[in-house]
């Protein structure tokens, strides 16, 4: 296990615009809004018409009701004239210890099946020794820090020549980038976004052919790897529940699905943009195969 050193939201002049762009978001009228947030709608209109300047509190409780990201609660307080309320802690500060001793902790369990944490730019903050295994083979200059999740992933001289579904991974991945971008004020995240949807599309993928076999090995069973007879029901490669990341390592066809946790009521911009993202073998196939590289279940 390793840990590493390490379009937009509403747009408007102040507070009332911000917060106006929020409330649209939420499809939510003003007498809505008021009425959960304790105010008025009267009060409601003059805030986001710039003719009130509203509380400390009435900000932080329209952004709780709104359910806006925890960084973007510190811009619609800066819009108003106060100080930021959420802190950005790095994670390698000493007063982080026990969040970041828990995080290896769920890394190291996850062995011998792939588990990564990323921040909100998707830069690889932690990582367990199974991923490691899927990065062999990846150009140097796409290892050295700091490592982008993303970039790995999707860059030619990255995984992507192995992955046997990219077309469907990658719209999957830029799909994710773009939520995050109708969330937050990210300009490292949104230059990303630019820098990864030009790289080259693929021209065609096995995934394409329903009926294109996706056993973890030549040979074995189409179903097994994420494969699906031509016509057969469920989603995508036969996985009715998930898509499956495919890959060929080593000779075999290894086949992933993800899952993504993040912290429950954050109280600090950095914990609210942690997001660990493990990787559940999807058929017997790839759980010998890891068990055998990486080691048996903890």
């Amino acid at each position: 296990m390793t840990i590493m050193a390490g379009m937009g939201s509403p747009t408007g002049t102040g507070v009332g615009p911000l917060l106006r762009g929020w409330r649209e978001r939420r499809q939510l009228s003003q007498l809505q809004l008021a009425l959960r947030a304790d105010s008025s709608a009267r009060h409601l209109s003059f805030v986001e018409n710039g003719r009130s300047r509203p509380s400390r509190e009435l900000v932080l409780r329209l952004a709780e009701h709104l359910d806006v990201p925890v960084r973007e609660r510190n811009t619609l307080l800066l819009a108003a004239g106060y100080a930021p309320h959420y802190p950005e802690t790095p994670l390698d500060d000493p007063s982080m210890a026990a969040l970041r001793g828990g995080l290896e902790r769920l890394l190291a369990a996850h062995d011998p099946y792939p588990a990564v944490v990323v921040d909100g730019s998707f830069r690889v903050l932690a990582a367990n020794r199974a991923l490691g295994l899927l990065l062999d083979g990846i150009a140097p200059h796409l290892l050295e820090p700091p490592l982008n999740a993303i970039r790995i992933t999707l860059h030619p001289d990255g995984l992507a020549p192995r992955i046997l579904n990219l077309r469907q991974w990658r719209q999957h991945l830029l799909e994710r980038m773009e939520r995050q971008l109708e969330l937050v004020r990210a300009e490292p995240l949104r230059r990303l976004y630019e820098e990864v949807r030009g790289y080259p599309e693929p021209a065609g993928d096995p995934a394409d052919d329903p009926g294109a076999g996706g056993g973890a090995a030549a040979g074995g069973d189409p179903g097994a790897g994420g494969g699906a007879a031509a016509g057969a029901p469920g989603g995508a490669d036969g996985f009715p529940f998930a898509l499956p990341m495919r890959v060929r390592h080593d000779g075999q066809v290894l086949s992933f699905l993800s899952t993504i946790a993040t912290f429950n009521t954050p109280l600090d911009v950095t914990v609210s943009e942690l997001a660990m993202e493990t990787f559940l073998p999807a058929d017997a196939e790839t759980v010998r195969f890891l068990q055998a590289a990486i080691g048996p279940d903890r």
